[in-house]
């Protein structure tokens, strides 16, 4: 089975991955769990007064600062993990992801860094709920 979780450094996003992770390890075949980072594309003309490099260079360490600690906290798993770096808006390039991955199960928190914790579900989530065919799993 292809797991996608999608990760944005937020402790919830941790817990999502753990959540994979678990779930994986007890599925009969092997799994692979697909850990999704999505930096939103800067605004119009940003590239074009800062350059492509800087923005590329700033991509790169948003990515690793979302990615860090799934990572981390996948480390010793057994299960097959892969990374996905990507950008654009976050509901449309997970779903994106997934259709790339092929996966089969999208697992998520239920809120990421920017929204008010606990309250309601978040916008990315409900998104890309309200906008795809998978079985999504929602982590609080």
């Amino acid at each position: 089975m292809k797991i996608m979780v999608a990760v944005d450094g937020s402790d919830i996003s941790v817990r999502a991955a753990k959540y994979a992770n678990q779930l994986a390890r007890k599925l009969a075949k092997p799994a692979t769990i697909f850990l999704v980072a999505v930096n939103p594309e800067p605004f119009p003309g940003v590239a074009t007064r800062i350059g492509k490099e800087t923005v590329a260079r700033i991509h790169a360490e948003n990515h690793e600062q979302m990615l860090a600690p799934a990572r981390k906290a996948l480390a010793r798993s057994a299960i097959e993990v892969r990374e996905m770096a990507v950008t654009g808006e976050p509901a449309e390039a997970i779903l994106a992801a997934a259709r790339t991955a092929k996966a089969e199960l999208l697992v998520m928190g239920s809120h990421g860094r920017g929204s008010v914790k606990g309250m309601f579900l978040g916008s990315v989530s409900s998104k890309v709920i309200a906008q795809t065919e998978l079985p999504v799993t929602i982590v609080r």
